[in-house]
């Protein structure tokens, strides 16, 4: 099932993302930036929660009745706050539920990537209790429904001396302090441990996203509002003890698990919801797989610039004083642990250039699995093509997270396949250029602002643009060069792409590359 799932997931997805980026442009696509609206949405709920909070009353006589003034009195404004602290909760869980799909499907969950999934599961925890004491507060019939049912799950733990479902018998029975209690867990006590779970969650990525794009934040605000002020979040009858409540609108973002406790017990609950969540945790390993090797550093070719620790988007490498008596004042330390096998160090080195002649090809860090003394192996065969367009030959290089770039070939495109694009040294194609091993290269990766590294496409992006080291050179005409990130699309529409690109190196005619010398060829370790 599981092996289904991420074999048509993928496709599936690439299929949706593409209809969101026709719709709100790649840069503002919601689906590349799940985690950071769900952060967004949360400081939502904050900022309409702090506001509601001025005007609540902390107590069970007065609570429901200062939530009705709020919401129709102060219509224009509190009513407003309330349904954006609603609706803006509701989002949340919506692009939690989706980010957990998305990074399942991807498989963006096993290997080095194991912690930031294991910790997200505890945010789970975390964000349900939030909401379900939200709706506890409002103290109408769903708040009755809530704490009947939650007094009951928690009874089955042996947490409280007394029955807590006693403190729900009568309308009496409600003390005041107790009210007060699930005030404090939901403005301050679960606020503060998600804050922290969120921190946890995002420890070991490199510049992670936490505030999406401008736009994406103000056109999801405006929905948010325009949606607060056509349907504004109401309350039920108010709770009465006296009568059960028997018909009471629900919510099936927070309260999903509630129907358990009318079909079975909440024994059963537990169960379910422990199980699920055990299960969960343990997907990474799931069956358990083969990690790739980590990238190993070279201390003779490493001089400690640091390039490789700029880029690496997990935190794996860093630097470290240097420990073999060379001239330089740090080495690149690997984290083996950390290590996604993504080979984006070793593009970043400034060693990792085909162009040495005095010098073996070991740059001063590399993939022991896909070294790039294969990669340029690989580009010499995969030049030498028999026929074809003499005009016209072009060399794709695509990452491994993408179609099937054995498909591509033919006598006239040939294909090295990387685990990321940012695998790729920019040397790399000055090399395919500047020698006429192709007359242009294609550079095939995952769809922008979504690599699967993360920041593969951003990383080669500003590499080719002179923005990043080590930088494309400008002496390679940019137009023998072509991008296309389109991730998992058909390989009908990258055939196309492909065609394009060798009619207008057709028309360009044979390259005259610019005479190179020894010096300007040679990059000393």
């Amino acid at each position: 099932m599981l092996k289904q799932i991420r074999q048509a997931g993928p496709w599936l997805l690439s299929r949706i993302e593409k209809m969101y980026d026709a719709a709100f442009t790649p840069a503002w696509n919601p689906f590349y930036h799940l985690g950071a609206l769900t952060i967004f949405f949360f400081w939502v709920v904050v900022v309409s929660g702090i506001y509601v909070f001025l005007f609540f009353e902390t107590s069970v006589t007065h609570a429901y009745e200062s939530v009705e003034w709020l919401t129709h009195t102060q219509w224009y404004l509190g009513g407003v706050m309330r349904s954006l602290h609603r609706y803006a909760s509701d989002a949340a869980v919506v692009t939690i539920g989706v980010h957990m799909v998305k990074e399942f499907v991807t498989g963006r969950y096993r290997g080095a990537r194991w912690f930031s999934w294991f910790t997200g599961i505890p945010l789970l925890w975390l964000v349900f209790p939030l909401g379900i004491t939200g709706y506890w507060l409002v103290w109408d019939q769903l708040a009755q429904y809530v704490a009947i049912a939650s007094s009951e799950l928690l009874d089955v733990l042996p947490i409280f001396s007394d029955p807590m479902a006693r403190n729900f018998l009568t309308n009496a029975s409600v003390s005041d302090r107790f009210f007060t209690l699930m005030a404090f867990l939901h403005l301050i006590g679960f606020p503060i441990f998600l804050l922290f779970a969120i921190w946890l969650h995002l420890l070991r990525i490199s510049r992670p996203t936490v505030n999406p794009p401008l736009g994406l934040m103000i056109g999801s605000l405006a929905a948010l509002t325009v949606l607060s002020l056509l349907w504004p979040a109401l309350s039920q009858a108010p709770a009465d003890f006296s009568q059960e409540a028997t018909r009471i609108g629900f919510d099936w973002f927070y309260l999903l698990a509630y129907p358990l406790l009318d079909f079975g017990s909440p024994a059963l609950m537990w169960l379910v919801l422990v199980g699920s969540s055990t299960f969960l945790c343990l997907l990474p390993w799931l069956p358990p797989r083969r990690r790739s090797p980590a990238a190993v550093v070279s201390l003779p070719n490493c001089n400690g610039c640091g390039r490789c620790v700029a880029d690496c988007p997990y935190n794996a490498v860093s630097l470290a004083p240097r420990t073999d008596g060379l001239a330089y004042e740090n080495e690149a330390v690997v984290n083996a642990e950390l290590c996604t096998a993504c080979g984006i160090c070793a593009g970043a080195c400034p060693t990792s250039t085909p162009l040495r002649r005095k010098s073996e090809l070991v740059p001063g860090i590399d993939l022991p699995g896909l070294p790039i003394r294969s990669l340029r192996d690989w580009t010499l065969a995969a030049a030498v093509q028999p026929g074809g367009d003499p005009d016209a030959r072009v060399l794709v290089y695509g990452c491994a997270s993408g179609v099937n770039l054995a498909a591509l070939r033919n006598s006239s495109v040939a294909v090295v396949e990387l685990q990321c694009i940012a695998q790729l040294p920019p040397a790399f194609i000055d090399f395919v250029i500047s020698r006429r091993h192709a007359d242009g290269v294609f550079l095939l990766g995952c769809r922008q602002n979504d690599c699967h590294f993360r920041l593969g496409v951003q990383w080669t992006d500003e590499r080719l643009a002179g923005k990043r080291d080590p930088y494309l050179r400008a002496r390679v005409p940019r137009e023998r060069i072509a991008t296309y990130w389109g991730g998992r699309v058909t390989q009908a529409e990258i055939a196309d792409e492909i065609n394009a690109f060798r009619a207008r190196l057709r028309a360009l005619g044979p390259y005259r590359p610019v005479p190179a010398t020894p010096a300007t060829d040679e990059v000393a370790p």
